[in-house]
């Protein structure tokens, strides 16, 4: 072998030892994410109520599940469906997690996505119409997968224009039976005299009777939460301002322009009840991280992309280093973006916020002043 031939494969063998250890860091760098994704998605998975990856399973099976609801009894069918409503977006990896045996079925489907409107035209297709206006009448009430849990998210001055009708032995039981800051908030909302014989019941009180605990309850769906359903609306500014929510920004700020011209109270309360991209700004740590875990990568880029330096900087700075300077990279690699796919990526993150926000896996402040955080 001539020595020139030898220091060629010398030089290639050199550049192949070179190589190597990019190529090895980068299969680390794979095998670390994907552990962290199993990781991630065994702790989602843990986290949930058995209604709920019940609720998750029949969504994904779609009308294909009907053998099942036919089987469930009356409760459990209540229980799925109210969790089914309030389930929001479910990420592909937690879907194909709880429903191994279905993972290739599901692979070209993807997550799934509960909501009132789903839960309401899947019961329809084999349940009775009376039926399935029962159930969702109840749905339509306060959030909560238990009775305490609904009245603790009804208004306190509806709650207490009901309570103060009932004997106070019954409303003492009820008030122990809800957070503290709703029963002061209720307390204070009932005629003095009526509270005050309340509060001494409630201090006097000793261990409730299973069986009058399941009276109350019946007592308080049949004829509070059945007809809070019935005649409760929604305030028109509320309604509203979640119907701008859902323009796209130019037509939001033509129509608030328009308003502000004609009645500037009615759009500055709307304005104050909408919830936008910029007030996640306002979100803490933990509910950013609780965020990004949550959201499509792909769809972070592009919002952010458009987002001012604060923005940015707050998801930046709740990121690893190495996905932060990914992230950056990716948004400088997209080139110029068209503001509607830009506004668009925003509004998904403000759908996803929300849906956490129900779920209450974080906390967000409005635009108005009375919800902000104050650390």
């Amino acid at each position: 072998m001539s020595k020139s031939t030898a220091q060629e494969k010398q030089k290639t063998s050199d550049a192949a030892a070179g190589d190597a250890p990019p190529a090895q860091q980068q299969r680390e760098d794979i095998s670390a994410e994907t552990n962290r994704r199993i990781v991630e998605t065994i702790s989602i998975v843990a986290g949930m109520h058995g209604s709920e990856k019940a609720a998750v399973l029949l969504l994904a099976l779609g009308e294909e599940a009907k053998p099942i609801w036919n089987r469930l009894e009356d409760d459990e069918l209540r229980e799925i469906s109210s969790a089914m409503s309030n389930l929001g977006a479910v990420r592909a990896e937690t879907v194909e997690y709880l429903i191994k045996d279905f993972t290739n079925r599901l692979s070209g489907s993807g997550a799934v996505t509960g909501s009132y409107e789903q839960t309401n035209r899947l019961l329809l297709s084999f349940l009775p119409p009376d039926k399935v206006d029962a159930l969702m009448e109840e749905l339509r009430g306060p959030a909560g997968r238990t009775m305490w849990d609904k009245i603790a998210n009804v208004n306190e001055q509806l709650l207490a224009n009901y309570l103060k009708n009932e004997y106070p032995q019954t409303v003492s039981v009820i008030l122990s039976k809800i957070k503290t800051e709703h029963s002061a908030r209720v307390l204070t909302a009932l005629p003095p005299e009526f509270a005050l014989d309340v509060i001494q019941r409630m201090l006097r009180m000793e261990p409730v009777q299973r069986e009058i605990l399941e009276k109350i309850e019946t007592t308080l769906r049949n004829e509070f939460m059945t007809n809070l359903a019935r005649t409760s609306k929604r305030d028109s500014h509320e309604q509203m301002a979640s119907i701008f929510n859902n323009f796209d920004r130019q037509t939001e700020g033509r129509f608030m322009s328009l308003l502000e011209e004609n009645d500037k109270d009615a759009a500055d309360k709307i304005r104050s009840l909408m919830f936008v991209f910029e007030d996640l700004s306002k979100l803490d740590p933990g509910g950013v991280q609780t965020l990004l875990r949550n959201i499509d990568k792909n769809k972070l880029g592009l919002a952010l992309k458009g987002a001012n330096d604060e923005m940015r900087n707050l998801f930046m700075s709740n990121m690893s280093e190495r996905a932060a300077k990914l992230m950056r990279e990716e948004m400088a690699a997209m080139g110029p973006v068209k503001l509607k796919t830009v506004e668009a990526a925003q509004q998904e993150m403000v759908v996803v916020a929300k849906a956490l926000a129900d779920r209450g896996e974080i906390m967000l402040a409005q635009s108005g002043g009375q919800d902000e955080l104050i650390y």
